[in-house]
């Protein structure tokens, strides 16, 4: 499960590094490079709900068991 988490991540930043660069870069028509980094966010977006759903789904089914903070101070 943590390989597909840090995959998820990755995906993730690239997905957003490619956004960057097409606001960046330079280009005469406007519609195509807004069209191209909008679909990488909108990529980026469906990467973060699937990888969010499926964490939730990893628990559910036994194979992530959270820790942390206990729920009430010693």
């Amino acid at each position: 499960m943590r390989y597909v988490v840090v995959l998820a991540f990755l995906g993730i930043l690239a997905s957003l590094g490619s956004a960057l660069f097409f606001m960046m870069r330079n280009g005469r028509d406007d519609k195509t490079r807004g069209g191209r980094m909008a679909g990488a966010l909108a990529l980026r977006v469906a990467l973060s709900i699937v990888l969010f759903l499926s964490l939730i789904a990893a628990w559910k089914l036994g194979y992530i068991q959270p820790t942390g903070l206990p729920a009430s101070p010693r």
